[in-house]
């Protein structure tokens, strides 16, 4: 059987059928265990669950419905045990829709600190404020997107094109979070890289199903499944399944996916909860693998729900074993009890809906009138943390002859572009941030939050150049060119703000469907800082970006002095960049991604349009691992600026470079079999799960319960036909033990997977007068004809002493220098010399040396 298997897997990401890529089925669900730390959580979600009736756990797995609750999502309570629906709300930055919380940097942002104690602070503070709000689980952090394209409309809600950038982040953002006592949700797994088509048709184009991401095999595990692998090693408590299919499989009813590496290889032992609306099926995603459905009905306030009361059939049919319902509850409650939410639990103190401070419990229904808004304060001092950021992730991109820091001496500043200004209409005046109005610090979508203020960059400046005694004009009118052009002359110091937005695909702005149409800045920004350095000698351009845009037009003007990058900051934008421009933070920034010349130097590119009939479009990823600086190396692409590139005020140098092999026992795959799969409680016979007699039924409102013991009439299902052994795939509902993955054993895969197997270290001096911070980064070539030529393994931020000299010391472990084997379904140390590399960017790599393992 499992040869069988294997040769499927082999025709994924192939052509298969009709010439479309192929996910091999993988069943059963594996079902938790409590391995590693989840231990203690699992044996108490063990001895809630058994004590619950069908209904109850149905509850758990089922949300309620859009607009069902207070949150943007909830799960059905379990009023025996004074239990309350979990609460789901946005966003990866932050609490949505919720009024005194905190705008904080974006996702990008904290890679460009490559700081991971700034990760770790920043999600606890996020977490904190979600856990005071009343929330249960928090929807981030993200590594889906990861970055395939530079014009992806959320790439900016996650991390890095890299994988270890990005799972580092990941991690430390997860503990962070889970620690304020609120579960984290890593999303969007898997491959969904862009907006367009990722929830079917669109525009002017009527498809029939989402798009599919073609990736292989080998793609998938050392590119994007890498951050997700951390992210459950790091114990997040649930896992959000994307929209999109995967080699023409749903994401949410994606077997292998789901099962096979989700639950079996990487032997996650939390919760899987979709998208919302991105469940296709009842029992399908279920037994593939999919624990919880979000929002609850099949289309947003419809009433009708795949989980819900057809759940609790599927079971008493036989369709859904009983162990695979108590596993999804099992799971559900093991991430409640490992994050302490019996510990720090408070009521649901905000709505969604409105800020109102009254209003309905259930909105859309207009049922139970209640205080819905406590405008609960949970801001704390967490401004500080996101002033940190937003400072610590400035990126100096051009500083030429130290025309920054500023001295505060500049006796006549000017500020020029809206990019710098409020919107007109307020800090929230577009919903969900969907507009480019005014300065920019967060991109649109389901991944932005309420600002509670934006100190924007003109306020900020304005009060630094009045402090110190000179004075000010700022042109935030975009069109105003002329205007711009004779304040510039008088000016000795301007500044020129430019941005380029997205978001997600729901909204539209300038014509922009969530990705990116181009690169170009937005605004027509390039026309104010060609007319603003035309007449000022001393142009200083800043750039708020979702990514990385096209600057070679403008950036080489001799009388463009400096560039800085400070992305999406959030609420302290202005005050974190006058915090970089007046010298008192030191830029220690470096670009989480790679700066092109021209559009196609990247390789790769949205699919704007249909390529597949009414059918799914069809996206395939044949550069495999070449994304980003992977491709610019293999291609021999000169960038503008390079992955991991920034400057500073002061300078560095690397010398001493150690490699040193390390005793690591010799890699041993996986074996065994688990345990049977429990059951938990008693199922009765239906008619104990039909509506009693005294409840309130609420439109649209999604319950466990049937409508009479005749399931085929209760189901409203004209097909039905369950159980058939047709529609139920081979080995969905076997509940005997199974085979242990080879790769898996444990949280994040094989254990033998992070095994010190060398260590690295160098020395690094301040040879410039001030202090600052330096970010030494190894990359590792693999050494095969396959492999990009380096790839990131390891890195971190120092601050160093003007001249001091420090060493600094990191390790390589054994997932850092294999590969993933197709044959063998596993990870491998190839045969080909391995060579670290140490600098400050991925083309400022001065120290190389072999790496040579005492065992693989």
């Amino acid at each position: 059987m499992r040869n069988e298997w294997l040769v499927a897997l082999a025709a994924a990401a192939v052509a298969h059928g009709e010439d479309l890529a192929y996910s091999p089925p993988s069943y059963p669900s594996p079902w938790a265990n409590g391995k590693g730390d989840w231990a203690e959580a699992y044996q108490k979600a063990v001895d809630f669950v058994s004590q619950l009736t069908l209904a109850e756990k149905v509850n758990l797995t089922s949300g309620i419905g859009w607009e069902g609750g207070q949150c943007v999502g909830q799960s059905g309570s379990i009023p025996s045990k004074d239990f309350r629906g979990l609460c789901m709300q946005d966003s990866p930055l932050g609490v949505r829709f919720a009024d005194y919380v905190s705008a904080f940097p974006a996702g990008m942002n904290v890679a460009a600190t490559w700081d991971r104690d700034l990760a770790y602070k920043r999600g606890q503070a996020m977490g904190s404020e979600h856990r005071d709000k009343g929330v249960d689980v928090q929807l981030g952090p993200v590594a889906g997107p990861l970055g395939r394209t530079p014009e992806g409309g959320r790439n900016w809600e996650g991390f890095s094109p890299d994988p270890v950038l990005t799972g580092n982040m990941m991690g430390k953002t997860i503990e962070g979070i889970q620690d304020a006592g609120v579960i984290a949700c890593a999303k969007h797994y898997i491959g969904n890289e862009q907006e367009h088509f990722r929830q079917g048709s669109q525009g002017n184009y009527t498809i029939s199903d989402s798009i599919s991401s073609n990736i292989d095999d080998k793609t998938l595990h050392e590119l994007y499944l890498w951050p997700f692998a951390d992210a459950v090693r790091a114990g997040v408590g649930s896992f959000m399944c994307s929209y999109n299919q995967v080699n023409n499989s749903y994401a949410c009813g994606n077997s292998y996916l789901l099962n096979h590496v989700l639950k079996g290889e990487l032997d996650f032992q939390g919760f899987v909860m979709t998208d919302w609306s991105a469940q296709h099926s009842g029992v399908g995603d279920a037994l593939a693998g999919t624990d919880m459905d979000m929002p609850g009905d099949v289309s947003f306030d419809s009433g009708t729900a795949f989980f819900g009361a057809n759940l609790t059939i599927a079971v008493l049919n036989g369709t859904v074993p009983e162990w695979r319902i108590d596993d999804m509850a099992v799971r559900i409650m093991s991430a409640y009890y490992k994050v302490g939410r019996d510990r720090t639990r408070v009521p649901i103190n905000f709505s969604s809906w409105t800020q109102d401070t009254y209003g309905y419990e259930q909105f859309y229904a207009s049922e139970t009138y209640t205080e819905i808004n406590g405008h609960v304060d949970v801001r704390a001092d967490h401004a500080k943390i996101i002033r940190e950021i937003g400072s610590a992730s400035a990126v100096l991109l051009k500083n030429v002859n130290g025309a920054l820091p500023l001295t505060g001496d500049e006796k006549n500043v000017g500020v020029f572009g809206e990019d710098a200004g409020s919107n007109i209409n307020g800090v929230n005046g577009c919903s969900d941030r969907g507009c480019d109005d005014g300065t920019l610090a967060m991109g649109w979508g389901s991944g932005s939050d309420e600002f509670p203020y934006l100190v924007t960059p003109e306020q900020a400046i304005e009060a630094e150049v009045i402090k110190n005694g000179g004075i000010f004009t700022a042109i935030t009118n975009q069109s105003a060119i002329d205007k711009a052009q004779t304040v510039a002359r008088q000016a000795s110091t301007c500044l020129v703000f430019a941005n380029a937005d997205s978001g997600e695909g729901y909204i539209d702005v300038d014509g922009n469907t969530g990705d990116r149409n181009n690169l170009t800045l937005w605004q027509n920004g390039e026309a104010m800082i060609n007319a603003v350095a035309g007449e000022c000698n001393n142009t200083i351009v800043v750039l708020h970006t979702v990514g990385p845009v096209l600057v070679e037009s403008w950036l080489h003007h001799p009388n463009i002095t400096a560039v800085l990058w400070a992305g999406l900051p959030g609420q302290e934008s202005g005050n974190s960049l006058v915090d970089v421009l007046y010298g008192s933070v030191n830029p220690g920034g470096k670009t989480p991604f790679t700066w092109g010349k021209q559009r196609s130097d990247w390789g790769t590119d949205i699919l704007y349009a249909p390529n597949n009939g009414e059918g799914p479009p069809q996206q395939d990823f044949t550069e495999g691992i070449f994304v980003d600086y992977r491709h610019f190396d293999k291609a021999n692409i000169t960038p503008t600026f390079e992955f991991g590139y920034g400057l500073s005020y002061t300078s560095f140098s690397f010398s001493g470079l150690e490699v040193k092999p390390e005793p690591a026992a010799p890699y041993t795959p996986a074996k065994g079999k688990t345990g049977a799969a429990p059951t938990f409680g008693k199922v009765e016979d239906a008619s104990a799960y039909v509506y009693p007699d005294d409840i309130n039924r609420i439109e649209a409102y999604i319950y466990p319960y049937i409508n009479s013991t005749d399931l085929k009439a209760s189901s409203g299902d004209p097909n039905y036909g369950w159980p058939s052994k047709k529609y139920i795939p081979e080995g969905a509902q076997d509940g005997s033990a199974q085979d242990i993955n080879p790769a898996g054993g444990s949280p994040g895969g094989n254990e033998g997977l992070y095994d010190v197997v060398a260590t690295v270290s160098v020395n690094i001096k301040n040879t410039g007068a001030v202090v600052g911070d330096e970010v030494p980064q190894v990359y590792v070539s693999l050494g095969g004809p396959s492999d990009a030529p380096r790839v990131l393994r390891a890195f971190d931020r120092l601050t160093i002493q003007p001249g001091q000299q420090t060493t600094w010391t990191t390790t390589l472990t054994r997932r850092d220098v294999s590969n993933w084997d197709t044959a063998s379904q596993n990870w491998v140390v190839s045969d080909y010399p391995k060579t670290v590399y140490v600098g400050n960017s991925s083309r400022n790599l001065p120290l190389k040396a072999t790496l040579t393992l005492n065992s693989s």
